[in-house]
């Protein structure tokens, strides 16, 4: 509205929850084929593309007393080089100090007063290879709208087309009066907005009947997850964070989905279940009932929107079987969780909840999301993300991508947050742990690889 650019609820929502325990960002891990390009080209080479995500030179800034939403603007000092960091790791440096290097980079908070992504070149990997660490703010984009903006960055064969170097001179950020005018002007159009979206939904009454009871259903299904929440893995967070990965095939999940009738997902989220469950079990803990409930994120976004950047997403809530022990018996109790889920609708009631954000003054949405900061949420302990990415090889400055792992934030009463994520035949996976509440973050890692190896060894013919 009057040319300003306004984060949606949900992106604001990102933003106001971040604290110096909660930081906000996603981020992924790239490992690339050697020799590793030098700081200089690097940066010519990102300078080039950002011309495709004008969103990476802009910054937040906030109305006087949270009147509105907050909005983008592009940074007048926009310095590339604060953005772009060069590092190492000691040379032939092995995965656990890959790791301990990337942990420490996550458990920094980006800078909210600069544009809210930093990306890390980094040396010293054994085989000749060398890696790209890139995390970008909750506020800026989805698992989706990730994958889009690193498909603008590398490129789909060795020989990139040829970029010009960029010429981008930033726009003026609106004055101080017409943004206090759009933004009290927004403020008092939130009732007629809310009435136009009832007046729309009213002139087809079956099918506002229809979404309703839909909408209710799952309304109904996410309320009670707020009742109760499960024991484990529940400690309160520091500002440091672990990060570790596993790794599995795309072609052995699709073998069991095949065998079995399931989704990838359903067998992605078996193994996971099935790693939680010797990770409880090595940490002597009971994995009777439902005892770890998970997030999943779901993707919301439709066609038109593919290429917009913030976040298109719902989400459900999945208790995850641990307390079954054969590993095609798992597999089935979350197919038919998943399914059931699906059919009553719960991403839609969530999805319902999101959108009446939209119609919330900005100064209680603030205050909303600064009082669940404190108190914590109810609803999950854990967060299983899964964004399927490009079958087909990414190269950056002629180097070929061989494996990316992607970050996914944790919050307070969900220390553990997995990303998994497809490329090129392979399915890396991702988990982020608090460094004091998960010291045996690693060991879940591990267990997922042993779940996952389990559920293709039980489609195999005998």
């Amino acid at each position: 509205m009057n040319g300003i650019d306004w984060l949606s609820a949900l992106d604001a929502g990102f933003l106001h929850i971040e604290s110096d325990t909660q930081p906000m960002h996603v981020g992924s891990l790239l490992v690339l084929e050697g020799p590793a390009p030098d700081y200089a080209t690097f940066c010519a080479h990102i300078d080039a593309r950002l011309d495709a995500v004008p969103r990476y030179r802009q910054q937040v800034r906030r109305t006087p007393l949270d009147m509105a939403r907050p909005y983008w603007v592009d940074d007048p000092h926009f310095s590339l080089t604060y953005h772009l960091r060069h590092t190492a790791i000691p040379s032939p440096g092995g995965e656990q100090q890959l790791r301990t290097l990337a942990g420490r980079i996550m458990s920094q908070r980006l800078d909210l007063d600069r544009p809210l992504w930093e990306m890390w070149l980094v040396e010293g990997l054994p085989d000749d290879r060398w890696a790209v660490v890139s995390k970008v703010h909750h506020a800026m984009i989805d698992g989706v709208s990730g994958h889009e903006i690193l498909e603008r960055l590398l490129d789909r064969g060795p020989e990139g087309p040829s970029v010009a170097a960029s010429q981008w001179r930033p726009r003026s950020a609106p004055s101080r009066r017409d943004l206090l005018s759009a933004a009290a002007s927004w403020t008092v159009r939130l009732p007629a907005q809310a009435g136009r979206g009832a007046a729309s939904a009213l002139s087809s009454p079956r099918d506002l009947v229809q979404a309703g009871a839909v909408r209710a259903s799952g309304l109904r299904q996410a309320g009670r997850q707020v009742s109760t929440q499960p024991g484990v893995l529940n400690s309160s967070l520091t500002p440091h964070r672990r990060w570790a990965w596993a790794r599995g095939s795309l072609a052995e999940v699709k073998a069991v989905k095949e065998a079995t009738g399931c989704t990838v997902n359903d067998v992605v989220l078996a193994a996971i279940s099935g790693g939680f469950r010797r990770f409880l079990l090595e940490r002597g803990e009971s994995v009777d009932g439902d005892v770890v409930r998970t997030l999943v994120p779901v993707s919301v976004r439709r066609p038109d929107q593919r290429g917009r950047l913030g976040n298109q997403v719902s989400a459900m809530f999945a208790n995850l079987p641990v307390d079954v022990d054969d590993p095609l018996e798992r597999l089935a109790a979350v197919a038919q969780q998943m399914n059931h889920l699906k059919g009553g609708g719960q991403a839609v009631g969530v999805e319902a909840m999101v959108s009446a954000a939209d119609f919330v003054p900005p100064t209680l949405m603030t205050l909303g999301a600064r009082v669940s900061v404190v108190v914590g949420q109810r609803m999950f302990n854990t967060v299983t993300t899964n964004v399927p990415g490009p079958q087909y090889p990414l190269f950056l400055l002629g180097r070929e991508l061989r494996e990316m792992f992607p970050y996914i934030p944790i919050a307070e009463g969900a220390p553990i947050s997995i990303g998994i994520v497809s490329y090129n035949g392979t399915l890396a996976i991702g988990a982020t742990g608090d460094y004091d509440g998960v010291p045996d973050l690693e060991a879940l890692c591990a267990a997922i690889e042993v779940s996952l190896a389990e559920l293709v060894a039980a489609v195999q013919p005998a």
